[in-house]
């Protein structure tokens, strides 16, 4: 570089540091507004390396990476921060008096070489920097939100320490929740592809506010606002839920078949407990039942919750009304499965049949065995109560593929 470029550095204050100040306060503009203490001494290692062509020192360097950790921690977005850094080289590079008064190009080629070196090496450890501490956080992200999930679903935390801790994540523990719990059909080496798949379809559909998703005992757990407009039956959107999560997590190769349960809304912290504490009921319920029910709505399994609290006497029902079936030529089973069907039809021994693809014939003599082995009339209103509610029993106890308990 001639003598007319290569001149002294700009030394600090006076026109040059005011010239200097500008441009920093032109590129935070520039990138929307970013702190130009994010700059550091970025603009005076541009300026010193187009007029002596001074690389940065390693120190420098390190400077500029502890900056990016800043501006992630501060919540500048990477594009942000890379746009302040190139926005400023710019403005330094054409608002550079000494260029002004240069007229060799040889010196203004490798004066501009020497200020892209810079560039470049700047930007690239300002991005690594801030990738550390994104990675940093994240991790210290996920630690905390999987700790709050915990402590939500126990239900026996400290109320005031876990509305604290649930502000950051955007979650007003005032509203109504409900738990939706996934479980794959086989288990999943790398749980981050699930979670990565339901967060962008929960949060498109509900927004990122007020939703928490996590693992818990190899399940994938939401925690998700409810619909305050409840639908039939008194229910609110726990299938709209559960239907969105199933069909994002059967899009993925691994963890297919998935099961997904859905509890019930309910308000407050202790509501979130009692939404879990249903969907993982109605999740081991509906594995007893050999259901392969895709989305399981805890709502439609409440009877067999109030069925199995007192297991004794469910065992008794069982071995009193329908124990002797086990007479029958072919055992119990056929006609447990055509009780079953008979009730959830509505007593219909056409669609009975149907659904048990067998004649309606078939199904008029099984239920005349169940009345002369059992003593129960299935035509009777009231024994036709006590038949359902054992056969629903029954189902709940696995019998007769397994024995009852003693």
């Amino acid at each position: 570089m001639t003598d007319n470029v290569r001149g002294p550095a700009p030394a600090a204050g006076g026109e040059d540091e005011q010239w200097l100040a500008e441009v920093a306060r032109a590129a935070s503009a520039d990138a929307g507004g970013v702190p130009v203490e994010l700059l550091g001494d970025y603009l005076r290692l541009l300026t010193d390396a187009a007029v002596t062509g001074r690389r940065p020192r390693r120190a420098e360097l390190d400077a500029v990476g502890a900056l990016g950790r800043r501006a992630a921690e501060q919540g500048v977005s990477a594009g942000r921060a890379v746009r302040l850094y190139l926005s400023a080289a710019r403005r330094v590079w054409r608002q550079f008096p000494h260029l002004d008064r240069s007229d060799d190009s040889e010196a203004v080629r490798a004066a501009a070489d020497a200020v892209l070196q810079v560039v470049d090496t700047a930007v690239a450890t300002l991005a690594e920097g801030y990738a550390v501490a994104r990675r940093e956080l994240v991790r210290r992200e996920e630690s905390l939100r999987r700790e709050l999930v915990d402590d939500l679903l126990r239900g026996d935390s400290d109320l005031g320490g876990l509305v604290e801790r649930a502000e950051p994540f955007g979650l007003d523990l005032a509203r109504v929740h409900q738990v939706a719990l996934a479980a794959p059909g086989r288990r999943l080496p790398d749980t981050e592809a699930a979670i990565s798949a339901l967060e962008r379809a929960v949060f498109d559909r509900l927004g990122d506010r007020d939703v928490l998703v996590a693992t818990k005992e190899g399940l994938l757990v939401v925690i998700a606002p409810a619909d305050p407009v409840a639908t039939d039956r008194g229910r609110g959107p726990a299938g709209n839920l559960g239907t969105l999560m199933h069909g994002e997590l059967d899009r993925l190769v691994r963890g297919r078949p998935w099961q997904v349960a859905v509890g019930r809304p309910h308000p407050g912290v202790y509501g979130i407990a009692r939404s879990y504490e249903e969907a993982r009921e109605a999740l081991t319920t509906a594995r007893r039942l050999h259901s392969e029910t895709s989305v399981i709505d805890a709502h439609d399994l409440l009877i067999y919750r109030v069925l199995l609290r007192d297991q004794p006497a469910m065992v008794d029902l069982v071995r009193a009304v329908l124990t002797p079936l086990a007479q029958a030529r072919g055992g119990a089973e056929p006609l447990l499965d055509t009780l079953n069907e008979y009730f959830a039809c509505g007593e219909v021994s056409t669609e009975a049949a149907r659904r048990l693809h067998v004649s309606v014939r078939t199904v008029t003599y099984r239920l005349a065995r169940v009345r002369a082995l059992s003593g129960y009339d299935p035509a009777d209103a009231r024994d036709r109560f006590t038949l359902h509610a054992a056969v629903l029993g029954a189902r709940a106890l696995d019998w007769p593929r397994k024995p009852l308990p003693a």
